[in-house]
């Protein structure tokens, strides 16, 4: 999937690759992940990015084996990320990859029109920095509704990708959206019984 094709992620069913990575004919590395998370909503996904990831802390619940550290700029302020960025490291492929990553409102690469039909609820989109501010690639995170729950279906594009980057975002995305999936229903809950 090209980046210019994410709009076929609102179409009913799923696609050839919802798991794998493998290179483009453009010589981009693409990454693909769907991870089944039950008893949640798909708009928890935008609650968690906007209002619940904060700082190293609320970052090493998400993954403690393999975050590290994470930081907002600032132009974050709760319930509101798009158009800032956050500062990252974290094990990755057995090194520690140290990020930078920039967050795009959703209407400028999807037909915003239909995601309620598509049954999404959120939509995170970033583009993704070294250090040194190179341009690294790009990531879409979009959660839709189920029958048992919600879905995350992740979609990276590395513009300069190894095999071994590409199985390296694969598993690591894997294992955050799989703890995700575990702690957002007693997490989402718990923050909003005490408002």
């Amino acid at each position: 999937m090209l980046l210019e094709e994410v709009n076929d992620l609102l179409k009913p069913g799923y696609l050839p690759m919802e798991t794998g990575y493998c290179r483009l004919p453009n010589g981009q590395m693409f990454v693909a992940t769907l991870v089944r998370m039950p008893k949640c909503k798909s708009e928890w996904l935008d609650w968690w990015f906007g209002t619940f990831l904060r700082d190293t802390e609320t970052y090493k619940v998400w993954d403690p084996k393999a975050h590290l550290f994470f930081e907002w700029d600032d132009k974050w302020s709760p319930g509101h990320y798009i158009g800032a960025s956050h500062y990252g490291e974290e094990w990755m492929a057995g090194e520690i990859l140290k990020f930078r990553v920039r967050f795009d409102d959703p209407a400028e690469f999807f037909d915003t029109s239909k995601f309620k039909e598509a049954r999404v609820g959120a939509v995170v989109c970033g583009e993704g920095f070294l250090p040194d501010g190179t341009q690294d690639g790009r990531v879409i995170h979009l959660a839709r509704d189920t029958e048992y729950g919600a879905e995350v279906r992740s979609r990276f594009w590395i513009y300069k990708g190894t095999d071994k980057i590409g199985r390296g975002h694969m598993e690591h995305c894997l294992s955050e959206m799989g703890y995700m999936a575990d702690l957002l229903p007693g997490l989402y809950a718990r923050e909003h019984k005490s408002k």
